[in-house]
C-alpha cells in the first residue's frame, strides 16, 4: 500500500504528464494499491470561504467516463489507483459538480465516492454526495473517504460495516486558516489530520491509507503527512510536509482478522444501546 504526498495544481496536462513517474515509483516499490490526493486532477480550491474568487478560479470539472480518468486507468495497469477530481455530472437535467474520488485499474473504473461532508464554503463549489459504499478490488474490499469525511466516525464505520478492510482517505487538507503556526508540525490541523487517521483505523480495525496535497494553492498551504495506519491505529509509514511516498507491506485480511480476534469492534457493537437522535 502506498500513500502519496504531492502538489497538484490547475494544469491538468501537466498532472497527466507527472503521474506516470509517481505510479512507476510506486510500482517499483511493490505497491498494489496507490492512493493519490484529493483533487489530483485540476487541483483543490484556493479559498475555502469564497471558492472560485481566487486567481485561477475553480478547478476544471471532468466526467468520470472522460479522457482524463481513462488516461489514469491506462497508466495503472495491474495496480489499483485512487485519485481525486472535480466531477461534472448532470442530475435531473442540472449541470452540477461533485468533489469525487475515483478508483481505477487498467480495466477501468471500479469504484467512486462523492464527498459527503463539505466544510466552510465548499458547498458553494460542490454538491454533497449522499452515501458511503465499499467495493471489491484486486487488493480486497476498499472504501474511500475525502478529507473532511474522516472527521465523522460514522463515515468510516459505515464502510467497515460494508466489509471494507482498507479505507483510502484522499485529502487536500490545509494548515489552519484561522490560527496559523510558523511550523506545520505545530499546526492544529496537522495534529487533527494525524489524530483522525489513527482513530478511524483503530476504532474500525482496518488499514487506512491517507494521502494529501502539499505546497500552496491560492491562500491555502497543504500539510502533506501521507501515511499508512494499521488496524491497531499505529502509523507504519509516513511522509512529512514535503512530497513523498509512504509505503507499507501487509497481509491485509490476516492482519485485520488478528486485530479482531479478541476484541472485535464491528461484531461486538451494542446497537440496542445507541440512541440516534436528530437535533433540531
Amino acid at each position: 500500500m502506498a500513500a502519496v504526498a504531492a502538489h497538484f495544481g490547475r494544469d491538468v496536462e501537466r498532472t497527466l504528464a507527472k503521474l506516470p513517474g509517481i505510479i512507476s515509483q510506486a510500482r517499483e516499490r511493490g505497491a498494489d494499491l496507490l492512493v493519490l490526493p484529493d483533487a489530483t486532477i485540476g487541483g483543490y480550491l484556493g479559498d475555502l470561504r469564497h471558492p472560485g474568487g481566487e486567481e485561477g478560479g475553480l478547478p476544471a470539472a471532468v466526467e468520470i467516463d472522460g479522457p482524463e480518468v481513462a488516461a489514469v486507468a491506462a497508466m495503472s495497469g495491474d495496480m489499483t489507483v485512487c485519485f481525486g477530481l472535480s466531477e461534472r455530472a448532470v442530475i435531473d437535467g442540472e449541470d452540477v459538480r461533485f468533489n469525487t474520488a475515483v478508483c481505477v485499474t487498467g480495466d477501468g473504473v471500479i469504484g467512486t465516492h462523492r464527498k459527503v461532508h463539505l466544510p466552510l464554503g465548499e458547498s458553494e463549489a460542490y454538491r454533497a454526495g449522499d452515501e458511503f459504499v465499499a467495493f471489491d478490488s484486486p487488493v480486497g474490499r476498499v472504501g474511500m473517504l475525502i478529507d473532511f469525511d474522516k472527521t465523522f466516525p460514522e463515515a468510516a464505520r459505515t464502510l467497515a460495516l460494508d466489509g471494507a478492510e482498507v479505507i483510502a482517505c484522499l485529502s487536500a487538507w490545509p494548515a489552519s486558516v484561522t490560527d496559523r503556526s510558523d511550523r506545520i508540525r505545530n499546526d492544529r490541523q496537522a495534529h487533527l489530520f494525524d489524530l483522525y487517521d489513527c482513530a478511524r483505523a483503530a476504532e474500525n480495525q482496518v488499514y487506512l491509507v491517507s494521502s494529501n496535497q502539499t505546497g500552496v494553492l491560492g491562500g491555502l498551504r497543504f500539510l502533506g503527512q501521507a501515511k499508512v495506519v494499521d488496524p491497531a491505529g499505529e502509523i507504519v509509514a509516513k511522509t512529512w510536509a514535503k512530497g513523498g511516498l509512504a509505503v507499507a507491506e501487509a497481509d491485509v485480511s490476516a492482519s485485520v482478522a488478528r486485530a479482531r480476534r479478541s476484541l472485535d469492534h464491528i461484531h461486538q457493537r451494542a446497537e440496542h444501546a445507541y440512541r440516534l437522535t436528530t437535533r433540531a
